[in-house]
């Protein structure tokens, strides 16, 4: 199993980098999970768009999901189209106005998942955590049947604690981080301490910090973090491209 990070800014694209989405791989099946704005450009640069088998999105907020109408737009019009199956785009219908636009005409279809049950998606078993944010968000544990490795995506969420039994033992824990450690009052992301207070409760190996600020010294956040996890917890900032094999 093989995550790429594909756009990793949160709220909007700055310096050339994308908002939140990423690429899922295993078997020579590929999925995005979310699809933020700059998501496609970005995508376009290291795999063919056409050759997506799945797509999920864990929110409906605009960072997330800014390019899936011009996705749809690319599976139905592309002049390269291999005639290919309709892209299923898998969301929870609990918005029912912006699942509805998952679907489009002979090119994508919108795939309902039932949060209290597990999904088979190729390759993956997928279980849902609802996180703590300003709309209905799920955390994502992705299971690879025939490894067992685990990737959990917080998806957007604050920082509480009924959230980590679900990381747990996650061989990659990739959080929200869209705050420094300063951060006060209010918050519906997680700090780079509480990122990475999750990782140590939950146990896992390795940390991706990830729906960074477009502002300010990304490293800082990586030290912040590295205070509070164990020096064999590998952390690592999340990058353009940047490609993680489970």
């Amino acid at each position: 199993m093989k995550l790429t990070v594909i756009g990793y800014l949160g709220g909007y694209p700055d310096h050339g980098m994308a908002t939140s989405s990423y690429l899922l791989g295993a078997d020579n099946y590929h999925m995005l999970i979310d699809c933020g704005s700059g998501a496609l450009l970005s995508l376009e640069e290291i795999f063919d768009p056409l050759k997506l088998d799945s797509v999920i999105i864990t929110h409906y907020h605009n960072d997330h999901i800014a390019d899936l109408g011009v996705l749809e737009y690319y599976w139905q019009l592309h002049t390269k189209r291999y005639d290919q199956k309709i892209l299923p785009i898998y969301g929870h219908d609990f918005d029912s106005e912006h699942f509805s636009e998952l679907d489009w005409p002979n090119s994508t279809k919108a795939v309902a998942y039932d949060p209290n049950r597990q999904l088979a998606v190729g390759p993956f078993d997928i279980r849902f955590f609802k996180t703590e944010h300003l709309v209905t968000a799920y955390a994502l544990r992705i299971t690879e049947r025939k490894t067992g490795k685990v990737l959990v995506f917080t998806a957007d969420t604050r920082y509480f604690k009924e959230l980590t039994g679900f990381c747990k033992n996650a061989d990659l824990l990739m959080a929200d981080t869209n705050f420094f450690a300063d951060k006060d009052g209010t918050k519906w992301h997680m700090t780079s301490t509480e990122s990475a207070t999750l990782a140590k409760d939950a146990g896992v190996k390795k940390l991706l910090l990830t729906h960074l600020p477009a502002d300010g010294d990304l490293n800082q956040l990586k030290q912040e973090a590295t205070s509070v996890l164990d020096a064999k917890t590998p952390i690592l900032l999340a990058s353009k491209h940047l490609s993680i094999q489970l």
